[in-house]
């Protein structure tokens, strides 16, 4: 028989429920059928919604995003054979609900970010938030370097996200690195954007990017240098820094992720972005975003379906990295 565990170890962590005793399609829909953080008290890695869209310049409805992604999630499994690891085993992962925003006022929505973000910490060591828009991941990056000084953002997008304002509105989701680089939030030699395409309004824009820290993986770069070499650039830029992971999900091509909010032709496949994901479990991320999935322009739960496996694949990310830091 094994021997016991010692008084002092601490409990296994909790699962996800069983699916050969409780269909998937049954009981409430946290995110990969896991217990809530009221339910463990504290964990390793905090999944917690946002739901907030006013921060968009076009299309809304990404505040209902957090329950599209868990609603999606319910068909996750316990073990990634991608990368040999049992998140939910390696760690204890919970969901911890929604976040209380503001609908009508930006600024107070980005404190209240801010602050919850600020409290979860307290009781989990890394945070996985499901948007909502992009706007969110500016109180994230305040509470991430708190924690760990500026932070290398690996950001996927077809946006640069580095604009100054929308109709003279500093904080939307089409801001929020430009802000993090102006509050001296982000690494300034390591951070990079990944999928970048599409047009732009001016070419002082990606000048701009490069001023605020920023170096480009764009779609083009992955389409004619494939993904190994993409990889390769991803290790030598982020190296040993603290890693932030934001995902908008709209850096995949429209064709697999249509419900989002600001759609560019020409983007990553789904399988791309996961590989991309799965280099980072060599990283240390302390925290992670994923936005922009907005359910009234998504067909058949595909951009969903995206999207959780986005934030599956960074949580396996968070388990094999946590595994390396305890060797």
């Amino acid at each position: 028989m094994p021997p016991s565990p010692s008084p002092s170890s601490p409990p296994p962590p909790v699962g996800p429920i069983d699916a050969s005793i409780t269909p998937r399609f049954a009981g409430i829909a946290t995110f990969a059928r896991l217990p809530t953080l009221r339910d463990v008290g504290r964990a390793d890695v905090a999944v917690v919604g946002a739901p907030f869209d006013a921060g968009v310049s076009y299309r809304s409805g990404a505040r209902f995003g957090p329950a599209h992604i868990r609603e999606a999630s319910r068909l996750l499994r316990p073990y990634n054979p991608a990368v040999d690891v049992h998140p939910f085993r390696a760690q204890q992962v919970a969901d911890a609900g929604d976040m209380d925003i503001n609908p009508y006022d930006i600024a107070a929505a980005v404190g209240q970010i801010e602050a919850a973000a600020r409290e979860l910490a307290s009781v989990a060591d890394r945070l996985v938030v499901l948007g909502g828009d992009h706007t969110i991941a500016l109180p994230l990056l305040r509470v991430a370097a708190e924690r760990h000084g500026p932070v290398a953002v690996v950001h996927f997008d077809a946006h640069l996200d580095t604009w100054d304002t929308y109709f003279g509105a500093p904080l939307t989701h089409g801001t929020p690195f430009r802000r993090a680089s102006e509050e001296g939030l982000i690494d300034l030699e390591a951070s990079l954007h990944i999928g970048i395409r599409g047009p732009l309004y001016a070419a002082e824009d990606l000048a701009d990017d490069a001023r605020l820290g920023f170096a480009h993986i764009t779609s083009d770069d992955l389409q004619q240098h494939g993904l190994p070499d993409a990889i390769d650039r991803l290790h030598r830029r982020v190296g040993a820094r603290p890693v932030y992971v934001s995902v908008d999900i709209d850096v995949l091509d429209p064709a697999h992720a249509p419900g989002t909010g600001t759609p560019e032709a020409g983007g990553l496949t789904s399988r791309e972005l996961l590989g991309l994901l799965r280099a980072l479990g060599t990283h240390r991320i302390v925290g992670a975003d994923v936005v922009e999935v907005s359910p009234p322009y998504d067909h058949a739960q595909v951009t969903a379906v995206a999207a959780s496996h986005v934030a599956y694949e960074i949580i396996s990310a968070m388990a094999r990295s946590r595994k390396e830091d305890a060797s």
